[in-house]
């Protein structure tokens, strides 16, 4: 069994959602049902993997002795940058050590939905330094980093947020506008996931597969990227969906990201949970951070530092593959032209509320954003092999 994927998944969702569905109708709390779900699903899930499962199970309990001893420490030593750097790493290493081995071909300390839960962890971590969080319920923590909808693929909620739905009872109207909502979610996400991801990946493979040509190329970049966005907008919206049923209402996580009219536009419609993230906890605390060492004599060059820095740490959160790398580092240049561009462009602010800016605008977006999927794919290095064969 997956998570999203598979007959028997989704027949244990839709049976075991009749419950918390009928606890909702009556004004009942739904956070018991709901933590006894996530021990299921994790357990039917993982069950085949026992590595697997001993990993998540350990790095839960790190996590909570982790936030524990931060937080003592926080409220004796205050803000020390030291034990605040030494928190942020334990949190991170192992994801360090699994995108790392991976490169030899090992497995070490590896978990379906290690990047998600690490990064809710680290977030809490950042936040206790911030003074934000004082104190820490263990077990809503442990239920906010293990929920199962999102355990392996987000989207990527936030603590605060996660435990005020938690914590609440829903009025019956509430619930059920809630429940409907998170119906349609459930439904509209298999539609994407089911039929028309894997519409776009049966082109992928009959189609565009080991054919070079520039038609090609363009055609499995746009295929491609059809099939990114129908793949993990139809997860996410399942993830909401479920969430939704479940008393939880999950941040949604795409925005009609093709009709975005330049690269920041892109990325605040684009996985919108894991952009934000790496706004608030990467390019924010740089440009925080560069203002107080004054690295930058002009804010627009400190500006377009963060988010090349910032979308290079995004691609290699994907991993340390050469496509994944170029693929942040690509997205970098782009937004950080962007914004050079938006901010010292007489040409731009006298045009962009035009509608023939827009579109021009649009098209050249949706054409950068494609080929970004396509360095993404690795089919492109794949092609500069072929043609070096050949040649």
């Amino acid at each position: 069994m997956s998570f999203f994927s598979g007959y028997s998944f989704f027949v244990y969702v839709f049976l075991l959602l009749l419950p918390a569905m009928v606890l909702g109708y009556l004004e009942r709390p739904l956070r018991g049902y709901r933590r006894l779900l996530t021990a299921f699903f994790i357990w039917a899930v993982y069950r085949k993997s026992p590595g697997e499962l001993l990993y998540l199970l350990a790095y839960a309990a790190l996590s909570v002795y982790l936030v524990r001893f931060y937080l003592f420490f926080r409220a004796r030593y205050g803000r020390n940058r030291y034990l605040y750097g030494h928190a942020v790493f334990i949190a991170l290493a192992p994801l360090l050590v699994c995108k790392i081995s991976g490169l030899y071909g090992k497995n070490w300390f590896a978990f379906l939905g290690i990047s998600y839960i690490v990064f809710r962890v680290i977030q809490v971590v950042i936040e206790i330094y911030d003074g934000v969080i004082k104190e820490i319920d263990e077990a809503e923590f442990l239920e906010f980093i293990l929920f199962f909808p999102c355990l392996s693929s987000g989207p990527i909620d936030r603590s605060r947020r996660f435990a005020e739905d938690s914590r609440r009872i829903y009025m019956r109207s509430e619930y059920a506008a809630l429940a409907s909502a998170g119906i349609y979610k459930l439904v509209l996400g298999m539609f994407y996931k089911i039929v028309c991801s894997a519409l776009c990946y049966k082109l992928l493979a009959d189609v565009f597969a080991g054919r070079y040509k520039p038609i090609y190329l363009a055609g499995y970049a746009y295929v491609y990227g059809l099939y990114l966005f129908f793949d993990f907008a139809g997860y996410s919206h399942m993830a909401a969906g479920v969430s939704y049923m479940l008393g939880i209402r999950m941040p949604d996580n795409f925005n009609r990201p093709f009709l975005s009219v330049d690269m920041k536009d892109f990325w605040s419609r684009w996985h919108i949970t894991l952009s934000s993230w790496f706004r608030d906890f990467i390019f924010t605390r740089f440009m925080l951070d560069s203002a107080r060492k004054k690295r930058f004599k002009k804010r627009l060059d400190g500006a377009a530092a963060g988010l090349m820095f910032n979308m290079a740490v995004m691609g290699l959160w994907h991993g340390l593959k050469a496509q994944y790398i170029a693929y942040g580092l690509y997205h970098g240049v782009l937004m950080a032209a962007t914004e050079i561009y938006q901010k010292k462009s007489g040409f731009y602010r006298e045009n962009r509320e035009k509608g023939w800016y827009k579109a021009v605008s649009w098209f050249v977006t949706l054409n950068m954003a494609m080929f970004g999927f396509l360095i993404f794919s690795g089919y492109l290095e794949e092609a500069w092999r072929a043609v070096r064969i050949y040649l």
